[in-house]
């Protein structure tokens, strides 16, 4: 398997410094990124280290059930996955405090209780829930 990159340039101080994070392997984008817009409610048009940890999880997350919804005999026709994570105090500095994933599905072949199982295994075995084992994770996960 791959292994992907990324790369952070930071100039200044932690609270007026700034940077870009450079999404290296795909070349897709570079982010802006400040510690005062991400500890404010208002992103300001600038990515978070919590953002892109988002991205990642809700993305992994998707994939890792939708393999399980095939595994258990079902079909899946859609997937909208969110993940909401939360930055806290620490001592020192900050910590990740938490982790909701909230998916709605649209699947054939399998019922609220097969969809269940399969909802609750993709967030134990999905890569990014692994790596993430210090971090309370959520889930509420429905058919629609």
């Amino acid at each position: 398997m791959p292994t992907r990159t990324a790369r952070t340039a930071w100039n200044g101080t932690l609270e007026k410094g700034s940077g870009q994070v450079e999404l290296t392997s795909s070349g897709v984008g570079t982010y802006e990124v400040s510690f005062p817009k991400r500890a404010a409610e208002d992103a300001g048009g600038t990515t978070s280290p919590e953002e892109l940890i988002a991205a990642a999880h809700s993305s992994c997350y998707a994939m890792q059930l939708s393999a399980l919804i095939g595994e258990a005999g079902g079909t899946p026709q859609s997937l909208d996955v969110r993940a909401d994570v939360s930055l806290g105090p620490d001592k020192p500095g900050f910590k990740l405090t938490g982790i909701a994933l909230t998916v709605r599905a649209e699947v054939d072949g399998l019922d609220a209780d097969g969809f269940a199982r399969a909802a609750q295994a993709a967030k134990e075995s999905c890569p990014v829930s692994k790596a993430l084992t210090g971090v309370a994770i959520t889930l509420d996960a429905a058919l629609e």
